[in-house]
């Protein structure tokens, strides 16, 4: 949108400069609708403001802690971006946030986004707005506000940048993890839908080294190009979990599984003096992650260090209520796999039995 010289004599303008006003007026107009479709008790969900309201008493808390997480959705915008699918990164973006929300037992409230671009591209921002307004129906989170921020020369062409805000709430006497996670607690693992949104930068090396490119053929996935199977969305945990916390009593803790897998995020919400032993081969991992390993050369260690494997959310519940929290998932839509167990503190917080089935 830059010009080699002013379009007036006598004056200097903004498109000169490379921003353009009217496209983002115009995209403004185009996601009203959609943000309207996110409405909830508690936010009207119109924009325009300079700030987003929530009235909490009217969403149905007594006694709330809020809270706060963001994140992005990393290097698997480059896909996006060099395929041409922006629908879903929107989705990538809400779940990245929301499931870290409700691992502490928080119902999520409200969403906000902001969009960096060199040059706005209407219809390219509206597609990723239409995913984010996506993501926050499945979360049950209004999307209250956001940003666009068109900056000439700050990105490449065509390239553009996601980062997301969203805001929770817990009754005082329901966050978790709760201080009774104990030896002989069972582990449940919900299914991922696939990559979700951590370890992309391996992927795209693996697709480099393999000198494969994002139309060909997926060769784990009948009937999708590679940019397409890779480009499935991060699954929204928020309805099912929310669901059999209020339905059951056995939920302890919950770990969201992103970037560092089982390894790093499990131990976050154990006690010191827990350990948690998982039976790999109890775990169906998908066929992306077997194709992964195989093209890449990448071991089981680095696989489990890298990506979630097949498991996007882990529960911990206590032994006599693992089943009927399971039967709650189940019925809302999720995988559920008895993944393991707690046990007393060991030599890792995480100990493995058995091995990853990459074989597929």
């Amino acid at each position: 949108m830059s010009h080699s010289k002013p379009s007036e004599s006598n004056g200097l303008t903004y498109a000169d400069a490379g921003v353009d006003i009217d496209a983002g007026n115009a995209l403004i107009d185009r996601i009203k609708p959609l943000v309207k479709a996110t409405a909830r008790p508690g936010a009207d969900s119109d924009i325009g403001g300079f700030g987003g309201l929530f009235d909490l008493k009217s969403a149905g808390f007594k006694d709330p802690v809020l809270v706060a997480a963001n994140d992005g959705v990393g290097t698997k915008l480059k896909i996006a971006i060099e395929t041409g699918q922006h629908r879903t990164v929107g989705i990538d973006l809400v779940a990245m946030c929301v499931n870290d929300l409700v691992v502490q037992g928080a119902e999520p409230l409200f969403f906000l986004d902001y969009f960096a671009t060199g040059a706005l591209d209407v219809e390219t921002a509206t597609d990723v707005v239409a995913g984010i307004a996506d993501g926050c129906k499945q979360a049950g989170a209004a999307l209250i506000g956001g940003e666009t921020a068109e900056m000439p020369g700050m990105y490449g062409d065509g390239d553009y940048d996601l980062a997301g805000f969203s805001v929770g709430a817990v009754e005082r006497g329901a966050i978790l993890p709760r201080k009774d996670v104990e030896a002989g607690d069972v582990l449940l693992g919900l299914a991922s839908s696939g990559v979700h949104s951590n370890g992309y930068s391996m992927v795209r090396k693996i697709m480099e080294l393999a000198g494969l490119t994002w139309s060909d053929e997926a060769p784990f996935e009948n009937g999708k190009s590679l940019g397409e199977a890779l480009m499935e969305p991060t699954r929204i945990y928020v309805k099912p979990v929310l669901a059999a916390l209020r339905e059951t009593t056995g939920i302890k803790a919950l770990a969201h599984i992103t970037g560092g897998g089982l390894p790093e995020n499990l131990p976050r919400v154990l006690p010191e003096n827990c350990s948690a032993r998982i039976d790999l081969a109890s775990i169906r991992v998908p066929g992306v992650f077997s194709w992964l390993a195989k093209t890449g050369g990448v071991a089981e260690s680095e696989m489990l260090r890298t990506f979630n494997c097949g498991v996007g959310m882990v529960i911990v519940v206590s032994a006599g209520e693992a089943e009927a929290v399971s039967k709650v998932l189940e019925q809302a839509g999720e995988t559920v796999t008895t993944i393991g167990q707690i046990g007393d503190a060991g030599a890792e917080p995480v100990l493995y039995d058995s091995a990853l089935d990459l074989s597929a």
